[in-house]
């Protein structure tokens, strides 16, 4: 589409403010505050999409305003008065680029811990405990409301002497819509009980606001416009709250969204993951508009360019959120600009990145490692100052970075894969309907290679002999893993991998017990496609909880899928054997606590224990290279290239699974980090 028609590529007017595009990063929290302050790191993370063209990029989600709202996971601090430089650094760098930037406040309410921070109670217009943060709070008294309006006027104070372009203020699953709902508000008038009075504390923040910033400030909410939840704020509720916040004359935007964040089957409904549907809530969001004729903003799993352009298009929408689009590809913008929206990297909607703030990390995507690492990584690979000749075995996540990488820095790269198809394991979660969207890691990977004539040879079992023939000055093993299932007193030969059961290299049994003692994906898949296919099944796990790497957003899915076949979750119980039992077997389980032995009679058990390295090519050329297969981590670490081979000689390096059991993210973060200096 031509840049003059296109629009996504049109500006907007919001009061004073012209926004470049229709395309926005929503607010959102990546845990890369230091010390609760916005430093370089996070600074570098919104400058990088300022840079790639965005119009407008929102911090925080959210900067807290009170100290008794303590940051849930790392967030930045609002009441701080040393926030104000360290905001208005990141400012001027935004600004520098060409785009506005703006910031979310909040008061969490209940949405957080009372053992964090000060230590201070949780407060809340009633004493309901959410279910995900699990705090039971304080019910406000009148001058907790007080102070914390104060306090939200004095956050949006040092907003405005940071330079911030405005503020947003949120109210989904926060302290401000805990008021507005009836299920989380049992205070008396004038707090309570009418929708009037429900609203009221938002109203006197607002008014407290623009006291202090003037009406000039850019000011929004952020808020659900329907709870969906019996007994909430409904759909009728949502509209008039919308035509009450654009008639107050003090708010500037509405940035709608749907449902609630109380639990995590709420918050992945609200904020969806991959295998359900895209843009959920957009029309909602464009009945708002209709209603309002207001400035209305919105952003829920709207991942590709295309979804994106109709939300603008169809008149629904006036800006469009693609937030973690943007972390997957910061440069979107750019590449739409460049008529290259075919290069942009997918958002697969694995949702490493929000599982992993709600888990208590900090946000990376799955497949794009420079993300929240700008600082140290590269988004755009610089060529090299020399040419060499690169070797990977192995096509899986990790071989294939490698191997982009490689040509983008402009070496000839050949690609040894025993598979007829490229993938690894990427290839066997794909084959589950509702992970497929994963495969769109390989094919990004495959047409950036293409693209750069990297050579690949699949159905190729690549031997030291066939490697050393192509005379490469480096070679990167990326062979990956094989499943470990002999982790058993006796009996290891009578069970089965969970890959065997997701490739269909064995027939699912009918009364399964399945034994996970690593936790992750494979295991929930494998019970998937076992329940789906009529057999009852045990999943079983020597921890505490089950299935602790899939965290809370994509456990949800599973989840729904599992109960509805009655799968049920055993912890605790670790399986120490397996025997012939008639026509079926007999499993025996003890505990890490001691002192119990249970049987049970099952005809198939099925054993999820992560992978062992695939080594044998690596071990074999070990003695031939030149560093024998040595990692120089200060080199690595400090973004230096490796010492380079003698002349005749070649480097030698293993990536990913080859070296242990992780996750996706983490081979291909292997492989940029290494790779990027060759």
């Amino acid at each position: 589409m031509a840049r003059d028609n296109d629009p996504l590529l049109q500006p907007f007017q919001l009061k004073h403010l012209r926004l470049r595009n229709r395309i926005l990063t929503t607010s959102h929290e990546p845990a890369y505050p230091e010390d609760g302050m916005p430093k370089a790191r996070y600074r570098a993370y919104h400058v990088e999409r300022a840079r790639a063209g965005v119009a407008l990029t929102m911090t925080a989600g959210s900067a807290t305003v009170s100290r008794d709202s303590p940051p849930a996971f790392n967030n930045v601090l609002a009441y701080r008065d040393e926030v104000v430089p360290w905001l208005r650094d990141l400012v001027d760098a935004v600004h520098e680029h060409g785009a506005a930037v703006m910031i979310q406040l909040t008061h969490l309410g209940r949405r957080t811990g009372w053992s964090k921070g000060d230590w201070l109670p949780v407060v809340s217009p009633s004493h309901e405990r959410e279910a995900a943060h699990r705090a039971f709070p304080k019910k406000l008294e009148p001058w907790d409301i007080e102070r914390i309006i104060r306090d939200y006027a004095d956050a949006a104070e040092r907003m405005q002497a940071a330079g911030m372009d405005g503020i947003e203020l949120e109210a989904y699953g926060h302290l401000m819509d805990q008021f507005w709902s009836p299920l989380t508000n049992t205070l008396d008038a004038p707090w309570g009980g009418s929708l009037d009075n429900r609203l009221r504390f938002c109203f006197a923040v607002l008014r407290a606001i623009r006291e202090r910033v003037g009406a000039q400030f850019i000011v929004g909410v952020r808020y659900t416009g329907d709870e969906d939840l019996p007994g909430g704020l409904t759909r009728e509720d949502g509209l008039e709250i919308s035509r009450r916040l654009k008639d107050s004359g003090m708010v500037d935007f509405l940035n709608v969204v749907r449902g609630h964040i109380d639990t995590d089957a709420g918050l992945t409904d609200l904020i969806p993951v991959q295998g359900m549907r895209s843009a959920p809530h957009l029309d909602f969001a464009g009945e708002v508009r209709a209603a309002t004729g207001f400035p209305t903003f919105h952003a829920a799993r709207i991942q590709d360019v295309e979804t994106a352009r109709h939300a603008i298009a169809s008149g629904k929408l006036d800006m469009v959120g693609m937030t973690r689009a943007h972390m997957t590809d910061p440069h979107i913008v750019r590449k739409i600009l460049l008529g290259r929206e075919d290069t942009i990297r997918p958002c697969v909607g694995a949702n490493y990145c929000l599982d992993r703030i709600y888990q208590g990390g900090e946000a990376y995507c799955i497949h794009n490692p420079a993300t929240g690492r700008e600082l140290s990584m590269p988004h755009d690979i610089p060529p090299a100052s020399a040419r060499r000749r690169v070797v990977v075995v192995g096509a899986g996540p990790a071989g294939l970075e490698a191997a982009r990488v490689a040509a983008e820095r402009g070496h000839e790269v050949l690609v040894f894969e025993a598979a007829s198809q490229p993938g690894g394991q990427i290839r066997l979660t794909a084959l589950s309907a509702r992970r497929r969207e994963m495969i769109g890691i390989v094919d990004w990977r495959m047409a950036r290679c293409t693209e750069r004539g990297v050579q690949f040879r699949f159905n190729t079992l690549a031997d030291a002999a066939l490697v050393q023939a192509e005379r490469p000055d480096v070679v990167i093993i990326a062979t990956g893993g094989l499943p470990h299932t002999e982790v058993l007193e006796s009996g290891n030969d009578l069970v089965v991998s969970t890959w065997d059961i997701l490739s269909g290299d064995v027939r699912p049994g009918r009364d399964v017990l399945l034994y996970d003692d690593a936790g992750d994906h494979p295991a929930l898949q494998a019970a998937e496609v076992l329940a789906a296919g009529g057999a009852r099944v045990e999943i079983m796990t020597p921890d505490r909880s089950f299935a602790p790497e899939v965290m809370a957003m994509n456990l949800v899915p599973y989840m729904r899928s599992l109960q509805k076949h009655d799968v049920t979750f055993t912890v605790t119980w670790r399986l120490a054997s397996v025997q012939r039992d008639g026509e079926g077997l007999l499993a025996v389980v003890g505990s890490d606590y001691g002192g119990v032995r249970r049987e049970r009679r099952v005809d198939q058990v099925v054993v999820n224990h992560g992978t062992r390295p695939l080594d044998d090519l690596y071990l074999e050329l070990q003695p031939l290279s030149s560093n024998g297969g040595t990692v120089d981590y200060p080199a690595l670490l400090a973004g230096q290239p490796q010492p380079t081979a003698p002349a005749g000689g070649f480097q030698l390096f293993r990536i990913g699974d080859a070296v242990s059991a992780r996750n996706t993210h983490a081979a291909i973060y292997d492989a940029l980090r290494l790779v990027k200096d060759l």
